[in-house]
């Protein structure tokens, strides 16, 4: 466990415009450096670094973050794995602090798992060419799957002698523990005392971390028994979880981020044979049909997928059902079919790689081509059973969540299937207003259960920001705000970024001492900006901005640090990160050769922050004001009891007093 003081010593020597210049190539600009995004293909550079703050931000795909979180979305890497990277950059020792009993015995038995997975690893993989039945049997079936030794050691495929305890003596007399053994699966202990290898008799196929740890295995049979299962895969473990795994995905990983695309199959054997005829960005499923993890780690490189499976029943099956499944993931889905009794294994052999790759390029179908290809198979007469088939397939297109993407695949519905548009954006939106109403009900019924188990304490701005310890905070949608809420905007914005960009800063104000008499002070912004709002009791509309001024008021309330850029870089919540971080850089500067040319001098903030700051809070204030007249005027309207429209008429004489204050402290004019 990193302690917090190595975590700030790393923090503090980072300069993220080095960083990132390893990365991107980076040009200077005002106080900003700039390069072309790194995430999304731009031409125009609008990826902007900030040295100073310590972050980065792209304004054309919204990515933001500090040093860690730029490795973590550009390498992959884990949240320590980036501080390691950035602790051997700056040649800073990496100190640890002390576990506790408990949590030593627990590392100590994950460590145990790991070892005792890569042991064996290399012990199957030695058998593969060491032992006389390894190549015999093992090496043999892999050079006739058209196999180059290279990419089987690239894969670290293995064998298992066909004895029944050869692999667990061995792993015994080297000092592994049962308990390790049992708990990886590696061996079976049956109640009687006897033990046998799980994998006996069978090429192994080692299941790799994204990090290239060896978590489980995957074992296929070369004997033609009907009884004994074609493959055997590592049971669920403390370090191997199969739905939260993708077979070959530490091997394609860089293969993905470099063609942005990834291929989805079905078998292990599918992934090797596809990288051997040059296919390297592809993945499959751990012994599990496709999960929602699986998707969310292929999302990590890349938002492209197309599924290659089997052109049988069961193959179009699993088709449909995953296309569904990375739909919902706000996945780019396409699908290609082989043959009937073929699969990207057996085309390889037959055709090559040259014919494989040729074969993918040509029949990739867009879903909506696939869905209406093989549904309405014989059925083009069936009038019933074409109604349901556009059902299943508006469905799916009801998952996209892209509303032009959407439109898209209407249209070509509609011409494939010589049907309406209209029609079928009718039933679209039925669709999806039956999917949001099942949402909000899911959302309700777990908001319910979480409020009724937990009571959780806010995260303190002066605490070290780290995925792993800042709750996400809950985001209410902005767009169905009306009129009344939406139109200052502006003004809660400037608010907010006067917040996070000076709260820090003092400016002197006019307060009283002990004696009463007038007496200046100076006081940090954050603190006048909070007393004003709280004391006035005024919210933000914007949801957002109402976190962000809680982070705030919470930090003075409790004398505790202000947020810093880390803190809003590495918090979890995308949208509340991209605002705050939004909100920290601005992507246009005033040219100083403009400025020199011109012979003008532009006042920056910090010459007239005092003024910028009251300008602000009075600014929100009139249009509170101005909301709760426009709201007392609806009132009155509808209001009919003559009481009642005495005192909205009173409370109407008050707020128009209170405006023409405010004005006048703006040097405003009302018309």
């Amino acid at each position: 466990m990193i302690n917090k003081d190595t975590i700030d010593r790393i923090m503090d020597a980072t300069r993220i415009e080095e960083v990132i210049g390893e990365f991107v190539s980076l040009k200077k600009r005002g106080a900003n450096h700039i390069g072309c995004c790194p995430f999304h293909n731009e031409k125009t550079p609008s990826f902007y670094v900030s040295p100073s703050k310590g972050i980065f931000k792209c304004f054309g795909c919204g990515k933001s973050g500090n040093a860690v979180g730029f490795l973590m979305e550009h390498e992959h890497y884990s949240y320590p794995e980036a501080l390691h990277w950035l602790a051997d950059k700056y040649h800073i020792q990496i100190e640890e602090e002390q576990m506790t009993e408990e949590q030593k015995e627990k590392q100590t038995e994950r460590d145990g798992l790991f070892h005792v997975s890569e042991f064996a690893q290399k012990y199957f993989a030695d058998l593969l060419y060491n032992n006389e039945l390894g190549r015999a049997i093992g090496l043999s079936y892999f050079h006739q799957r058209g196999l180059s030794d290279d990419i089987i050691k690239t894969f670290g495929l293995g064998y298992c002698l066909d004895e029944w305890d050869n692999f667990t003596v061995y792993a015994r007399r080297n000092g592994y523990s049962d308990t390790v053994l049992e708990k990886t699966g590696l061996t079976i202990f049956k109640e009687d005392g006897k033990v046998y290898d799980r994998f006996r008799g069978r090429v192994m196929f080692p299941i790799f971390s994204i990090s290239g740890r060896v978590l489980g295995f995957s074992g296929r049979i070369l004997s033609k028994e009907k009884k004994t299962a074609k493959y055997v895969n590592s049971p669920d473990s403390d370090i191997y979880n199969k739905s939260h795994t993708l077979y070959g995905l530490y091997q394609a990983r860089n293969a993905i981020s470099k063609a942005n695309k990834c291929y989805l199959v079905e078998g292990n054997v599918d992934v090797v044979s596809m990288h051997q005829s040059g296919v390297c960005n592809t993945v499959a499923s751990c012994g599990t049909s496709l999960t929602i993890e699986q998707i969310r780690l292929i999302k990590r490189y890349t938002p492209n997928v197309t599924v290659l499976y089997d052109g049988d029943s069961a193959g179009i099956k699993a088709a449909l059902r995953a296309v569904d499944l990375l739909f919902e993931e706000s996945m780019h889905v396409r699908v290609v079919l082989f043959p009937d009794n073929e699969d990207p294994d057996s085309y390889a052999q037959k055709y090559g790689s040259t014919q494989l790759q040729e074969f993918l390029r040509d029949h990739e179908e867009n879903f909506v081509t696939f869905k209406t290809r093989v549904l309405l198979e014989g059925v083009e007469n069936d009038p019933i059973r074409k109604a349901e088939v556009l059902k299943e397939i508006v469905h799916t297109i009801a998952l996209v969540p892209d509303m032009i993407e959407r439109q898209e695949y209407i249209k070509q519905t509609a011409s494939n299937l010589n049907v309406s548009e209209s029609i079928l954006t009718q039933e679209l939106a039925k669709t999806m207003a039956s999917n949001a109403q099942k949402a909000w009900k899911e959302e309700q019924r777990q908001n319910n259960n979480t409020e009724s188990r937990q009571n959780t304490e806010p995260q303190q701005p002066g605490q070290q920001a780290t995925p792993e310890t800042i709750p996400a905070p809950i985001i209410e949608p902005t767009s169905g705000l009306d009129s009344n809420h939406r139109f200052a905007e502006f003004q809660e914005q400037q608010l907010i970024r006067l917040l996070i960009n000076h709260g820090n800063k003092t400016i002197m104000q006019d307060g009283i001492d002990e004696a009463g008499n007038p007496c200046p002070m100076s006081l940090p912004i954050a603190e006048i900006i909070v007393d004003e709002l709280t004391s006035n009791e005024l919210t933000f509309s914007n949801p957002v901005y109402q976190q962000i001024f809680n982070i705030y008021s919470n930090a003075v309330a409790n004398s505790q640090p202000l947020p810093d850029a880390n803190f809003f870089a590495m918090n979890p919540d995308s949208i509340l990160r991209n605002t705050a971080l939004t909100l920290m850089l601005n992507p246009y500067n005033i040219s100083p050769l403009w400025q020199e040319r011109k012979n003008i001098t532009v006042p920056s903030i910090l010459t007239h922050l005092r003024r910028e700051v009251e300008e602000s809070i009075l600014s929100f204030k009139q249009k509170k004001l101005e909301q709760e007249l426009e709201n007392n005027a609806l009132q009155l309207r509808s209001c009919t009891n003559p009481d009642d429209i005495l005192i909205l008429m009173a409370k109407r004489k008050e707020l128009i007093e209170l405006r023409q204050a405010v004005c006048t402290q703006l040097n405003r004019v009302i018309i």
